[in-house]
This record gives C-alpha cells, sequence and structure tokens, in this order.
C-alpha cells in the first residue's frame, strides 16, 4: 500500500487538532471521538502514519469537516481589506481587491498594489546578493533539515564549525554522533562541503523560480488563479510539501481557490507561502506594501490567517532590503504588513526585543524555544521570529545570520534562505566562502542550470515591467 505523506484524511485530523488548539477553536468533543476510535494525535515529524491508520479514514473525513464548520475566534483575517485593516501602520495604499485575487486601479487594468516609484537606482548588486543569499542560507540548512537543535551543535562542535562558520561537514565526524543525528538523507549527498557542486534543487528555490515564471508571463496583475494554473502546468506534484500538496490534490479535485487552502488543509499556517514571497519583494524595491499584496495573492492559494501573513512579511522584508540601510529598517518594514493583534506580529515583536537586547544569541533561541516550542517545525509563527532574530542579532554579519537561522533547529533550509536573501541584498552580495558554482538544479521546465546572475537580471527586468 503506497502511504502518501500530507495528504490521507487519517493523518490529517491530529494535525487539524493541533492547529484548532492554536488558532483559539474548543474542539473537545470531536478529539475525543477522535481518540476513543483509536486515532493518533499529529506525528511530531513525519507525515503520514503506518498502513493500519486506513481503517479511520471515513471518520476522519467526518470529523475534518466539523472541525473546518468551527471559526476561530481569533482577530486575524485572511482577506486583504481586513488585513490592511488590521495593520495601523501599514506602508501604502493598495487598489480594491479584484474577483480573480487581483488589484483594480479606476480606469485601469489589475496592478501590483501600492503605486509603483522609480527603481532605475536599484542596484544590481544587491539583486545578485538577495538570490546569492537565498541559495547560501538554503543549502547551509539543507543537511541538517529535521535534526533538532540539539544534534545541530553536537554535529558543528564535533567538526570544529562551533560557532557555524562553514558549510556542515561529515570530514572528521564521530560516528556516535553521526548514529545519533543522522543527515537529511535526500540533502547530505550534495549540500555538504566535500560534495557541493553547484546549487542543489530545493523547494526554497524552485518556489522563488516560479514566482520569477510567473510575473514574467501573467504580469504583475497576475491572479490567483494564474499561480493554480502555472503550478498544475510546471510543478511536479512530488516536489510539494504540506499545505501546497493539500492544495494541488484540492486543485485535482476542482476545488477552486482561496477554498484550496481551507478545504481539510491544516497546514494552512505553517511555512510553505513565506518560502514563496521573495521574488515579490525584489520586484517591488522599496515598496513594502506592494510587495505584501502580491504575496497575498499567491499565499492564498495554499494558505490562511498567519500563514499569509509571514508571505506578506517575508515579501515586505525583501522589499525594503533592497533600499534599506539597516536590518532594523527591514524587519520593520516586514511588520508593518502584519496585523497588529495577530500572533505572528507578537512573535516576531517579541523575538525582535531579545536580540536587541541580548548579547548570547543562544539564550535569544532558547527564549524562542520556550514561547514555541509547541509548534510544528515547519511552522510559520516560530520560523518567522527567528528570522527576524537572526536578522536583528546578525547587525549584517551575513555569516552570522544564516548561522543563527539554522542553528535554531526548526526549518532550517527554509529560515536559511530568507534570512540569507535579506543579509545577501543588505550587503550587496555573500562572502566568497558562501558562494558555489554558478549552476541551479531544478526540476522546473526551462531552469535546470540556470545562474543566479540570470535570474538576477531577470528579476531586475521585472521592477519595470
Amino acid at each position: 500500500m503506497i502511504r502518501l505523506t500530507w495528504v490521507q484524511p487519517e493523518d490529517l485530523v491530529g494535525h487539524e487538532l493541533r492547529q484548532a488548539a492554536e488558532d483559539g477553536r474548543d474542539v473537545r468533543g470531536i478529539a475525543d471521538r477522535w481518540r476513543a476510535a483509536g486515532g493518533h494525535d499529529a506525528p511530531p515529524r513525519a507525515g503520514a502514519s503506518e498502513p493500519g491508520a486506513v481503517r479511520l479514514r471515513g471518520l476522519a473525513e467526518e470529523l475534518l469537516d466539523e472541525l473546518a464548520a468551527i471559526p476561530s475566534p481569533l482577530p486575524e483575517p485572511s482577506d486583504l481589506p481586513g488585513i490592511i485593516a488590521a495593520c495601523p501602520d501599514w506602508p501604502g495604499t493598495i487598489p480594491p481587491a479584484a474577483p480573480g485575487g487581483g488589484t483594480t486601479t479606476p480606469g485601469g487594468p489589475r496592478d501590483g498594489g501600492a503605486a509603483r516609484g522609480p527603481v532605475t537606482g536599484v542596484d544590481p548588486a544587491r539583486v545578485l546578493g538577495a538570490w546569492l543569499g537565498r541559495a547560501a542560507g538554503c543549502v547551509l540548512g539543507k543537511p541538517v533539515e529535521k535534526i533538532p537543535r540539539q544534534g545541530i551543535r553536537q554535529i558543528a562542535e564535533a567538526t570544529g564549525n562551533w560557532p557555524i562558520r562553514g558549510w556542515f561537514t561529515a570530514e572528521g565526524l564521530p560516528d556516535d554522533v553521526a548514529r545519533r543525528w543522522p543527515w537529511n538523507r535526500r540533502s547530505a549527498v550534495n549540500s555538504l562541503a566535500e560534495n557541493i557542486d553547484g546549487i542543489p534543487e530545493d523547494d526554497d528555490l524552485n518556489y522563488p523560480l516560479l514566482a520569477l515564471s510567473l510575473l514574467e508571463r501573467h504580469g504583475r496583475g497576475f491572479t490567483t488563479e494564474d499561480v493554480a494554473r502555472l503550478w498544475l502546468d510546471e510543478l511536479p506534484a512530488g516536489r510539494t510539501f504540506t499545505a501546497e500538496r493539500v492544495a494541488y490534490r484540492n486543485l485535482l479535485d476542482g476545488v477552486e481557490p482561496p477554498a484550496t487552502a481551507t478545504y481539510r488543509n491544516p497546514f494552512r499556517e505553517w511555512i510553505g507561502a513565506l518560502i514563496r514571497a521573495d521574488v515579490y519583494g525584489w520586484v517591488n524595491p522599496g515598496n513594502p506594501a506592494a510587495a505584501a499584496e502580491q504575496a497575498w495573492r499567491d499565499a492564498r492559494l495554499t494558505h490562511t490567517a498567519n500563514g499569509i501573513y509571514g508571505a506578506m512579511f517575508a515579501a515586505a522584508m525583501c522589499a525594503a532590503s533592497l533600499t534599506a540601510a539597516s536590518a532594523e529598517e527591514v524587519v520593520a518594514a516586514g511588520l508593518r504588513v502584519v496585523p497588529a493583534g495577530s500572533r505572528l506580529h507578537e512573535a516576531v515583536r517579541l523575538a525582535v526585543a531579545d536580540a536587541a537586547r541580548e548579547d548570547d544569541f543562544e539564550r535569544v533561541v532558547d527564549r524562542l524555544h520556550e514561547r514555541h516550542g509547541a509548534l510544528h517545525w515547519v511552522h510559520t509563527i516560530n520560523n518567522a521570529a527567528l528570522v527576524a532574530a537572526t536578522l536583528i542579532h546578525g547587525r549584517g554579519d551575513f555569516t552570522a545570520t544564516i548561522a543563527g537561522a539554522v542553528a535554531g533547529g526548526w526549518d532550517t533550509d527554509s529560515a536559511g534562505a530568507t534570512a540569507g536573501a535579506v543579509a545577501g541584498a543588505l550587503n550587496g552580495g555573500v562572502p566568497e566562502r558562501w558562494r558555489m558554482r554558478d549552476s541551479l538544479a531544478s526540476s522546473l521546465t526551462g531552469f535546470d542550470g540556470v545562474g543566479l546572475a540570470e535570474l538576477a537580471a531577470r528579476t531586475q527586468g521585472m521592477m519595470t515591467a
């Protein structure tokens, strides 16, 4: 029997119960029925249960629908007007939403959000630095993905790489440490110091390629439906995970966006939308409002509430990173597009405060784990807070910034990629030790072997398209 991760109903109920606990819904009666039938809680890291769980599928489908009918009492809207209204410091004016998820401008076609200012002064080195930084942070985190914070530190210390200052390596790693903390098996073959040859494929790099392709095909007025069609045309289903895989399944079942984000999708506040957002920032330099609005159009295919806010936060930071003078300015720009009463806003605000006053970053991460340790390791809230904290604490040091994102021990490649993108843009490049051969592997049509310099040039071309 094939056990597909992230989509089978009997594997989703535990995750939905966990989501309900996070968003304030009282589902104790449903939880009792599930557990009385032998249903399991959400597994801490895996995406599929044992084959025998299929006997619970009918009940699981029934309970998932019951859970979906219970609204969250939290003030966390998913519609764009509601989000803007909940942001007292929203950085610009967004035209009203069009039916397809785009925006309208009076007397004109759909546009990408707030009025675009001149972008001719954007330094091309900062755009390339953003791509280089994203790639470096992603690859640093790849081999230790799914390894907890304790294990990452033990591996780094055992190989003389703590604090982290270079790629992970298996050379010199004691056998007992290697057995205790096995590498991510899919990534260790191409993301350790001894075997990196070009930039290996990763979903954290495929999604920016898709966003760039989307803009090149449909322009700045793309719709959520355009995102969905591009996925079906170009994105292999096996390259999707969690909320993206559920939404993909929903599209094939005929579910229309934005219901694709909510129908039997307990991962709708996880990190998937955040990792898709960088390009929307890069094509809107200095315009976080427009970047956030484009990110919203993409994110609503798969996510709601804090899952959407994470994408808007990342896009706004990336927009600011091409023009800002400091990480503090970048993170502040990101927070302005996140509803002030949301869990994400509070998490980032507290993380920034800790990072600003604490000299030892390990103590900052201790506090993050105390506050968010109950969340799944690929949730948006904990990872976004970690990214903000390492940006502030890194004070512009690229190596310290990506090292902090990875050493935090949650979604190591995703957090490393987002932090690296911002730090690379702020620095106008990355240190030589973090540069790889300029060839990115990808299963997406037309992108396998593409260079980051080419991607940066194409990104810059979309700023005025």
